[in-house]
């Protein structure tokens, strides 16, 4: 063998031990180095971190190594943890919890992955606890979907919340997708997710017109067989996920708007007007320690479509079918009025019924007048979420249940598509950071 090659072979060698010592958690300031016959350096692996200011639980990490243009490259943030691919920039990760952790990046190079660690301490902020500590006696619920709790999204869950939602994977045409066959994948996941963590999970939602699979709008049974087929999914769902979720909103958004009529959907035809009895009944019957609601929109600020809600829920109430009133709080940084959100707390309080804020964001830009979030917005957004966490304090302990907010990230919101204009109303930035109406919430929990 040649004296050339002997070199090169010896260099691959102590290139593989060098990995190796890392790898086992060797010292954190080591550069990883592959030197070629001409003495240049083509690789040099390296990278820093940076703990937040504003988020004492996040970190950016930036790949400052040379040479490795056109080679993958990925972090772990802890040890032996998940790989999240490198991409251009800075990445953040935001812990749950204090701890001390090895940040490790690791490149796919021709002759071995090289890998370098690095250790951070995180520890967390008192005077910025997490929303599910600030909260005193009721649970601060976050509405998830299934691919949306790894990585980021796993951790600001764990850190902030104890209560979940499902956005849409627990709704009829999720689950019910083809006669004769029940799909629970999806809703498997968020209700393990949910178990494996210790958190409370709020079924949304059994029945509502919005989420009716195609097969059964044209179904062409008679009307006894239909209302089988819902007494048995009602009957199935909550019997499969008895002991687990613990609260269902049973009938959604049942009342018109305008007239505050019942709405003529499928399952009022088919069913008959007492159908909303008879599925609170299915659900009573399936899972007799559910705690079960009904759940709708608008009814803070409309006082004919609360009048209508509370209708329904006193025929509930009165056959012991029902525990308790969601008020969707799908709201505005300047409506609707204090007065009027306290005013379906009232009502609920009053019947002895528990009261869940449920799908809580607040709009920044209703009226299309701004093309970004300003502090002014932001600051006013914060003052609304605040308000909204001091009626929610305020109620009776027996009546509290949960305030949910309905999603994490602004990118992730369904407000944009649905109103079609950029909005900002949710509680945390896309790079996981919370917002000042996170910090609002914090201030009203006090």
């Amino acid at each position: 063998m040649k004296i050339k090659s002997l070199i090169k072979y010896f260099r691959l060698i102590l290139l593989l031990l060098f990995s190796f010592m890392l790898s086992c958690g060797g010292d954190d300031d080591i550069n990883v180095v592959i030197v070629d016959d001409e003495g240049e350096i083509p690789i040099s692996v390296d990278f820093d971190i940076t703990v937040s200011e504003t988020n004492t639980f996040e970190i950016s990490v930036n790949n400052t190594s040379t040479g490795i243009t056109g080679l993958n490259s990925y972090w772990q943030f802890t040890e032996n943890g998940e790989s999240v691919p490198d991409g251009a920039g800075p990445e953040r990760h935001v812990y749950s919890v204090s701890g001390d952790y090895l940040v490790t990046l690791t490149v796919e190079a021709p002759d071995g992955d090289i890998a370098v660690s690095k250790t951070v301490i995180i520890v967390g902020d008192d005077d910025s606890p997490a929303l599910k500590n600030a909260a005193k006696g009721f649970s601060v619920g976050m509405a998830v979907r299934s691919d949306r709790l790894t990585g980021s999204h796993n951790a600001v869950l764990v850190r902030e919340f104890n209560s979940l939602t499902a956005e849409f994977e627990m709704k009829m045409d999720q689950i019910y997708k083809t006669e004769g066959s029940l799909d629970f994948t999806a809703s498997d996941a968020i209700v393990d997710y949910g178990v494996a963590n210790n958190m409370d999970i709020h079924g949304h939602t059994l029945v509502w017109h919005n989420s009716i699979p195609v097969w059964m709008n044209n179904f062409s049974g008679t009307d006894e067989e239909f209302e089988t087929l819902v007494k048995d999914y009602i009957t199935t769902v909550m019997q499969r996920y008895a002991g687990k979720v613990r609260s269902w909103d049973v009938v959604n958004e049942a009342i018109e708007d305008g007239t505050n009529n019942l709405r003529n959907s499928i399952f009022r035809i088919r069913m008959g007007a007492n159908y909303i009895e008879k599925c609170y009944q299915y659900a009573r019957d399936a899972d007799p320690n559910a705690i079960l609601f009904y759940n709708d929109y608008n009814v803070t600020f409309d006082s004919g479509k609360q009048a209508a809600m509370f209708a329904i829920v006193d025929d509930l109430k009165s056959k012991n079918l029902i525990d308790g009133v969601g008020a969707q709080m799908h709201i505005s940084y300047n409506f609707p009025r204090r007065a009027q959100i306290q005013s379906v707390v009232d009502g609920t309080v009053s019947r002895g019924l528990k009261m869940h804020f449920a799908e809580l964001d607040i709009r920044v830009n209703p009226n299309n007048d701004i093309t970004s979030l300003t502090e002014q917005r932001a600051i006013a957004q914060q003052n609304k979420a605040k308000e909204v966490a001091e009626i929610y304090n305020a109620i009776p302990d027996e009546n509290k249940f949960a305030l949910t907010l309905w999603g994490m990230r602004d990118s992730e919101s369904w407000l944009p598509a649905f109103w079609g204009q950029p909005d900002w109303g949710l509680f945390y930035n896309d790079d996981f950071t919370p917002k000042k109406a996170h910090t609002g919430l914090i201030e009203g929990f006090r």
